[in-house]
């Protein structure tokens, strides 16, 4: 491990830091995109445990299985990290400021959030990038997970997409894998077989919890959802980045697709699953001291939202207070 030195022609990086240590080393316009999965602000700490399931004598497990075989249930890391901010929209605006910096004149930011903090962050990046630069909400919605009996479960996330420049942007849906027709009687054959391009509603499963993707961290996210994010936004042999990279899975998409990656977190149980999951394509680095390496710092065209700012009150009684940042 060594100072990271990120440059245009160098490998792919997994870096351990504060990533608002380690982005203003960075040079201006690096990256054609930037997909960031920032902490939900849900007040309570994340958790996720392993588990193995271990075949044993007939009996004497704590399991039942496929045709009544035992099992043992071994349990491995259990991986965390803190989920909640006095002041979210303080703590989130500086890095999209960052975000905004970084992303080439025609790049693209997905950022994911749930329904939380999902208008406050709305609202911050309209004053960052421009009303004009707002591309899509994209709705992931799925099905897992428990039930709610006193509300509509909530069963989707949120991700926000903002373009640098809204008419240069990189977009290809030509990349983008398909989906099949929900009513394949209604158009011909050949459509059928092609399948139809996403709208911005997409419909994917959870990382299974016993599948091969499965790497314990808490909020993981599934390959598939990364892998149009990455195809529709970027070009082979573009940079990407996500510094909040958590088990690195914008990393291990982008790197299966031919994209260079800087993946940034600052948990070291995230560095460690990261390790292990991409390693073989990527250099492990930690800084021993930040180094403003820009000689420029450009300010977003519109007019920023300052950092003492909070988002709009609600009206009172509207909106559980549990659910909203302290500071609002």
């Amino acid at each position: 491990m060594s100072t990271p030195n990120w440059t245009p022609d160098g490998g792919s990086l997994i870096v351990h830091a504060d990533n608002a240590d380690y982005l203003p080393t960075l040079p201006d316009g690096s990256f054609t995109l930037i997909y960031v999965d920032p902490p939900f602000n849900t007040g309570r700490a994340q958790r996720r445990q392993q588990t193995t399931m271990v075949r044993s004598t007939e009996g004497t497990g704590d399991r039942t299985g496929f045709k009544g075989r035992s099992y043992t249930t071994v349990k491995g890391l259990l991986s965390s990290y803190d989920d909640a901010f006095e002041d979210y929209w303080a703590f989130l605006e500086p890095r999209m400021a960052e975000a905004w910096r970084l992303l080439a004149d025609d790049g693209t930011l997905y950022v994911h959030l749930d329904y939380r903090e999902v208008h406050y962050v709305k609202v911050m990046l309209d004053a960052l990038f421009g009303r004009d630069c707002f591309l899509n909400e994209i709705i992931w919605a799925y099905d897992y997970g428990g039930r709610a009996k006193n509300r509509w479960p909530a069963k989707h996330d949120n991700i926000l997409v903002y373009v640098k420049n809204p008419v240069a942007y990189h977009f290809d849906n030509a990349e983008v894998d398909r989906e099949p027709y929900m009513a394949p009687g209604l158009v011909t054959p050949e459509k059928v077989a092609l399948g139809k391009l996403p709208t911005d509603v997409w419909w994917h499963t959870i990382v299974s919890p016993t599948g091969k993707e499965k790497t314990g961290y808490p909020t993981q996210k599934p390959e598939g959802l990364l892998r149009r994010v990455v195809a529709a936004s970027s070009r082979e042999g573009d940079w990407v980045l996500d510094f909040f990279a958590g088990s690195g899975t914008l990393g291990a998409v982008a790197g299966k697709l031919g994209r260079r990656f800087v993946c940034v977190d600052a948990n070291p149980q995230a560095i460690e699953v990261m390790e292990r999951r991409l390693g073989h394509t990527a250099q492990v680095l930690v800084p021993a001291k930040p180094k403003r390496v820009r000689t420029r710092r450009t300010a977003p065209p519109r007019t920023a939202a300052p950092k003492t700012a909070t988002p709009p009150a609600p009206p009172a009684g509207s909106v559980d207070p549990g659910q909203t940042p302290a500071a609002l």
